[in-house]
């Protein structure tokens, strides 16, 4: 969709156009891609190319360090050779093809050329035959000799007309001993400042051994005064710290002195207090004599108690007893009184009787024991002597 912008001035316009995201691009044509109404599309935009290196062509292309391909990158080519793969087989099976022949035919592979040739799995052959002549050896090269140019000329020369060796040797031989002379004094002054050389690197390496002597001996003393100086400083630091130490303790001492004064004594009250400090005697006498004394003094007046509550009881017993016995005896005197006089015999065997006193209980009774009741018998048919044996053993229980 294209839109006209409106005119600002005459005789200009701009032309824009609706933005788009940019169609996905294939890396490589496919040989088998459709043609357009046009035919197929010869061009392509290098822009989009991946074979166009961008960028500054002199830059260099960092190489990777090691030989072994990265395998996420191996992974990725895998997959993507098994995709193209895939479309590749996809499309061959969506391609169309020529529909499969009726029965009893076939179909053939025919040649739709302009010149029809003959196809054949076999190669034409033919054999042809020719007679060369024998081969001859070469001959030896001939030697090579220029031919002559030019006029042949001659001329006479007598001795000592070109060289008089006397004369030409004079400058020779004086050159040769001048130079002989100059390279044997330039030796002996050569040895002499070789000799001067080593005398002077000879007081040089005295000079200087002494002086490294003397900076070895300065060195030295330096090296004294410094370890002097650092041991000095060492114990006096060792000192100052062993000085704050003390002083450190002691104050730390005046203080703990100062703080356990009320300390240790309020401490060692309430210990004792506890229970912690104790004379082993009055420990001994408190946990194991005293105890064993009230245990054996509570048992004794708990007997003490126990055998007066059953004394109690028992003289309660009795007094109720011969209380209710002498009531019956009122009561029969009375009756006896009212009645008229009878024979001596009658009235003593009408004589009310009773049972003799019960045993005394034992001290160890408990005190829960039920008292004993009065049994009261009336024996009328009693003689007088077994009445006076009755009463004589009431006695001593009364």
């Amino acid at each position: 969709m294209a839109t006209v912008l409106t005119q600002k001035n005459e005789g200009t316009y701009t032309f824009a156009s609706q933005p788009r995201p940019a169609p996905q691009r294939k890396k490589y044509r496919d040989s088998d891609e459709p043609e357009g109404e046009d035919g197929p599309s010869k061009f392509g935009n290098i822009m989009y190319d991946k074979r166009v290196v961008r960028g500054s062509t002199y830059a260099r292309h960092n190489l990777p360090t090691t030989t072994e391909p990265d395998p996420l990158e191996v992974q990725r080519q895998r997959e993507a050779r098994r995709r193209a793969i895939a479309r590749k087989r996809a499309r061959e099976q969506l391609k169309p093809r020529t529909p499969p022949a009726v029965d009893g035919r076939e179909h053939k592979d025919v040649q739709t050329e302009l010149y029809l040739e003959e196809l054949s799995d076999r190669i034409e052959e033919a054999d042809v035959e020719c007679q060369t002549d024998a081969f001859l050896d070469r001959p030896a090269t001939p030697l090579f000799i220029p031919a002559k140019t030019g006029a042949d000329a001659a001329t006479q020369i007598y001795e000592n007309d070109l060289f008089d060796f006397d004369v030409e040797v004079r400058p020779i031989l004086e050159v040769l001993v001048g130079k002989t002379v100059e390279q044997a004094l330039l030796e002996v002054m050569e040895e002499e400042e070789l000799a001067n050389l080593r005398t002077q690197q000879r007081e040089f390496e005295e000079l200087r051994n002494a002086e490294m002597v003397e900076q070895q001996r300065l060195e030295e003393q330096e090296r004294r005064h410094r370890e002097e100086k650092e041991r000095r400083m060492k114990q006096q630091r060792e000192a100052l710290m062993k000085e704050k130490e003390n002083t450190a303790k002691i104050a730390a001492r005046a203080f703990a002195q100062g703080y356990l004064a009320d300390l240790i004594p309020s401490v060692f009250g309430n210990l004792a207090t506890q229970g912690y400090f104790y004379d082993p005697v009055e420990r001994d006498v408190e946990d194991g004599f005293m105890p064993w004394l009230v245990e054996n003094v509570t048992k004794e007046l708990e007997d003490m108690m126990s055998s007066r509550s059953l004394l109690d009881e028992l003289l309660a017993s009795v007094v109720a007893r011969r209380q209710q016995e002498h009531e019956l005896l009122e009561q029969n005197w009375g009756k006896s009184s009212q009645q008229p006089a009878a024979p001596e015999p009658q009235s003593r065997g009408s004589e009310v009787t009773s049972n003799p006193a019960p045993e005394q209980v034992p001290v160890a009774a408990t005190e829960s024991a039920p008292p004993v009741q009065p049994t009261v018998q009336v024996e009328d048919s009693s003689s007088p002597e077994e009445t006076d044996a009755a009463e004589e053993s009431e006695q001593p229980a009364e």
